[in-house]
């Protein structure tokens, strides 16, 4: 059993490693920036689904399931479906990447949350985050009981929204310097960010089945 006055050290490394996760550009970072440029708290309603599809998840993991995110045919699937629904989602950015940010345009990804949850539940890599460092750290809050359980989660999952809701912020509070040019290049972005990740999950996943 871990010191109790080791918690604090122990949430800090939950801290360091969740930001190293969450900061990689990705699709939730890029759904993020195009609901960023309509709703400046655009970034804290995409943690909200994100949060809804990890926080079941950290349950599932915490009471063994850890394994079945990595059986094969798990990955496979995932990272097919997943590739296929990235890919809709960067023709539907770039469909839009021409409409003025002054129109009352909702970005189709069925809202922040949506998007937020979409993005998140077709990622493969962010299972085998789970599965691996994400299940390590949950073992080791065990050490600290149900108290440290909780804190772990809690502490990951704001490090998502704090990280997302600065970039939709900022995004947000800097959308009247962009001109319709930096606008389009910026939605284009995130469209090929989306379409290059939806790509790569394909390969993955038929990479895997090919060679499983």
């Amino acid at each position: 059993m871990s010191e109790p006055s080791n918690l604090p050290l122990f949430l800090a490394s939950v801290v360091s490693l969740s930001l190293s996760g969450v900061m990689m550009p990705g699709p939730v970072t890029a759904v993020t920036i195009a609901n960023g440029a309509q709703h400046k708290g655009a970034g804290a309603l995409v943690a909200v689904g994100h949060g809804l599809v990890e926080i079941p998840l950290m349950v599932l993991i915490y009471f063994g399931f850890a394994h079945l995110l990595e059986l094969t045919g798990v990955k496979i699937g995932v990272g097919l479906a997943g590739g296929l629904v990235l890919i809709w989602m960067a023709l539907q950015v770039f469909r839009i990447q021409a409409i003025s940010f002054d129109a009352k345009q909702q970005w189709p990804g069925r809202g922040a949350i949506g998007a937020g949850l979409v993005t998140t539940a077709t990622n493969p890599y962010f299972f085998v985050w789970w599965a691996t460092i994400g299940a390590a750290l949950l073992a080791d809050a065990r050490d600290f009981g149900n108290t440290g359980i909780v804190a772990m989660g809690a502490t990951h999952w704001l490090c998502d929204l704090g990280w997302l809701f600065l970039i939709s912020w900022v995004v947000f509070k800097s959308k009247h310097l962009w001109t319709p040019r930096v606008q389009r290049w910026i939605f284009g972005l995130c469209a090929l960010i989306l379409a290059g990740f939806g790509a790569w999950f394909i390969f993955s996943g038929v990479d895997l089945a090919v060679h499983s």
